[in-house]
């Protein structure tokens, strides 16, 4: 499996070098096998789980890496600025599909307008020009969204159903995603409307930096909140302990995205399952790689959502999670 994060000319030619060495004749011999370019926004360590869910949809379509498919991995580990790069290589290896895990799909997109390009993620693609319309893609784009906004509202609804009390409630949004921010606007009115339904009000805070998060939480505390929804964020990912640790150091219950926040001591976590969303982008791959086209395969919608309550979190804060919350919970950890 290779993973590198940027292309290395001098591997690169020595790697020509031998190639152009090779008989013409034992070149056609080999078997013609597809590459897959899967383009990461995480580090290779945080993205293990979902490249297995992501391979085991192509093997639900007859494509196995190392037998009849290559995958040539790029990762960004959090550094949005590397992604254009990373997918004009994959371009130039001319590689035969791409998959583009959020918020990579855009630099994909700009990289190439031929290769088909599957991403993996994030909330509106028609509003972030990945395509045309859900149903009808109309390029060499298509893939899987998250529904990024109506989650986090739903989010909103159960963070409500354990502080009952409260009458103001936050959302953290993240300003160093390129993909994240432009919606921020968007997803406060969605919020506030969805707020106003449950008579409480909302407190935006962003930050831009980990510079940001002590003075966040500083600012969440004197505004009084009762509660906090941090919004999706590759970004937030990587800080996932730090921010727990502060969401409890300053007693904040909090709901977050991936249930990873949950086993390192957040709260609650709500959200598709990242495995199955992964597992869904695979199968499309196949079903590119078997001749079919992008355009023609609508933006898939995720079927799985979890939800997982931390008690030992909740003990530790005081609060009493509703008997109902706890029966629909996929996961409760004691």
């Amino acid at each position: 499996m290779k993973r590198t994060s940027l292309p290395l000319q001098r591997r690169d030619f020595i790697a020509g070098l031998g190639a152009a060495a090779w008989p013409v004749v034992a070149r056609a011999q080999q078997p013609a096998r597809p590459v897959i370019g899967l383009l990461h926004s995480r580090s290779a360590e945080a993205a293990v789980q979902v490249n297995e869910a992501l391979r085991e949809g192509l093997r639900d379509f007859g494509f196995v890496e190392g037998r009849n498919v290559s995958i040539e991995y790029r990762f960004a580990a959090g550094h949005f600025d590397l992604l254009p790069a990373l997918a004009a290589d994959l371009v130039s290896r001319r590689v035969a599909v791409i998959a583009a895990a959020y918020p990579a799909g855009g630099a994909a997109k700009a990289a190439t307008s031929t290769i088909p390009i599957v991403f993996i993620g994030g909330s509106d693609p028609v509003e972030m020009g990945l395509v045309a319309s859900i149903n009808r893609p109309g390029s060499n784009v298509t893939g899987v969204s998250l529904l990024g906004i109506d989650v986090v509202t739903k989010r909103l609804g159960l963070l409500r159903e354990v502080v009952p009390q409260s009458a103001k409630l936050s959302v953290l949004i993240d300003r160093t995603d390129p993909s994240v921010y432009p919606e921020a606007e968007r997803m406060q009115r969605e919020l506030r409307s969805a707020a106003g339904r449950l008579g409480v009000s909302i407190e935006v805070v962003s930050v831009a930096g980990e510079r940001d998060f002590d003075a966040a939480f500083d600012a969440l505390v004197r505004a009084r909140v009762g509660g906090l929804i941090v919004a999706a964020s590759v970004f937030f990912n990587i800080n996932r302990d730090r921010l727990v640790a502060l969401s409890r150091w300053h007693r904040i219950p909090t709901i977050y995205e991936l249930r990873e926040f949950a086993d390192a001591g957040g709260l609650m976590t709500y959200a598709p399952s990242n495995p199955g969303v992964y597992r869904l982008a695979g199968g499309y791959i196949g079903r590119i790689l078997k001749g079919e086209k992008p355009e023609d395969l609508p933006v898939l919608l995720p079927t799985k959502f979890e939800f997982v309550i931390n008690l030992k979190t909740a003990k530790a804060l005081d609060l009493t999670i509703p008997e109902t919350l706890l029966a629909t919970a996929d996961e409760v950890i004691q």
